[in-house]
């Protein structure tokens, strides 16, 4: 039985429900109706005094929160709000890293920035998932309680990802990865945005580029990519596609990840031997491009009068200057709230249209006319 100054109190069935959960665990949770019987008002009113929908007065207002801190209560059980509306409230993000690896790249950042505020008017948050968890423990894409799924298309194992949001019959937006023409995609147009960058470089007087590429798939190890290789991961098949339409023999070294120490780890490979010195390295991101700058300063080089740098995502890097990366600048938080956008149009039963945005090409001081013209000291290759 419940205690005696619950006894004349409406308690509706959500809170029923509630209650029959807390009881099981062996607590009493205060409810929106305990308030309202404290502060004596409706359950309405002390429900909109919460959720801010409608205007009530000061005092009234003033009733309510006083009741609610007396019985402890402090705002709507998220359980109560599933129960009446089937929804977690949750939209999963996917990432292939760690997740402490995928905060460090600023673009992530930034597109998770829009991620979050164009879903917030859904009254829903995010889960951060990785789509591969070796340890096999906590929330994942099979088990966690999810209204949509946003798989991050620069991973090897998206289709896999994409085959367990399908079989939950979870809805899904990818961002940057080809899902079908079923699924809603946010794109770049990574081909062309690259081909901007081989131009300049090709403009420039440069037949020796080198492309130090994404991971080209899961679990790759840093390396050359030979001819033929596989590649698994959309945005660094696009990209690198883009520099072949300039460069079609241009020799590829896929880093083992975006970040500066793999950029600066693969940089002192390609430079490894000053016979085999390219003029020009095209690097599938800024991180990745800051990183080979740090290894041509190691080897003794001037960049960019030997050794000309273009990255690709348009961000800050910190503890780059005097350098300001000739890149393509993406649309990174326009990325996430399009994602955000689409997840809100299909939870809403409503047709989300896939999208496709546009790097704009930055000039920095990172490329210069190539050796081979300006001294006429490098042999050519590879154009």
């Amino acid at each position: 039985m419940l205690p005696n100054r619950f006894e004349n109190c409406r308690i509706d069935s959500t809170d029923a429900a509630i209650l029959a959960y807390d009881r099981g665990m062996g607590a009493r949770r205060a409810t929106i109706s305990d308030v309202a019987r404290e502060a004596g008002v409706s359950p309405s009113t002390a429900s909109v005094v919460f959720s801010g929908k409608t205007p009530v007065s000061a005092e009234t207002r003033a009733r309510v929160l006083a009741a609610a801190e007396s019985l402890g209560y402090s705002g709507p059980d998220p359980r109560a709000a599933s129960l009446r509306t089937g929804r977690s409230g949750i939209v999963g993000v996917v990432f292939e890293e760690h997740l402490g690896a995928a905060f460090l790249d600023p673009v992530k950042t930034v597109m998770m920035d829009g991620l979050a505020d164009a879903v917030a008017p859904l009254g829903a948050g995010l889960l951060l998932l990785r789509d591969h968890d070796p340890a096999g423990v906590g929330a994942s894409l099979t088990t966690a309680p999810l209204d949509a799924a946003v798989l991050i298309g620069c991973s090897g194992m998206l289709r896999e990802s994409l085959s367990v949001v399908h079989t939950r019959g979870i809805p899904v937006v990818v961002i940057e990865g080809d899902a079908g023409s079923d699924v809603p995609r946010i794109d770049l147009d990574n081909r062309e945005a690259q081909r901007q960058a081989a131009s300049h470089l090709r403009s420039l007087g440069h037949d020796d580029a080198v492309v130090l590429s994404l991971p080209v798939h899961t679990d790759w190890k840093p390396g050359w990519v030979p001819e033929g290789t596989p590649i698994e991961v959309d945005v660094a098949r696009d990209r690198l596609d883009g520099v072949r339409d300039v460069f079609p023999r241009a020799r590829v070294y896929a880093a083992g990840a975006s970040s500066i120490d793999e950029g600066l780890k693969a940089g002192r490979v390609l430079l490894a031997d000053p016979a085999a010195w390219p003029t020009a390295v095209i690097a599938q991101s800024d991180l990745l491009a800051a990183g080979v700058v740090r290894a041509a300063e190691e080897a003794g080089l001037d960049v960019p009068r030997d050794l000309s740098v273009t990255g690709f995502d348009g961000i800050e890097v910190d503890g780059l200057a005097p350098y300001e990366l000739t890149t393509l600048v993406q649309p990174a938080a326009d990325k996430g709230r399009a994602a955000g956008a689409a997840v809100a149009a299909m939870l809403d039963g409503r047709d989300a249209a896939s999208i496709r945005f546009t790097c704009a090409f930055r000039e920095g001081n990172t490329t210069a006319v190539a050796p081979v013209m300006a001294t006429g000291g490098r042999a050519a290759s590879g154009g």
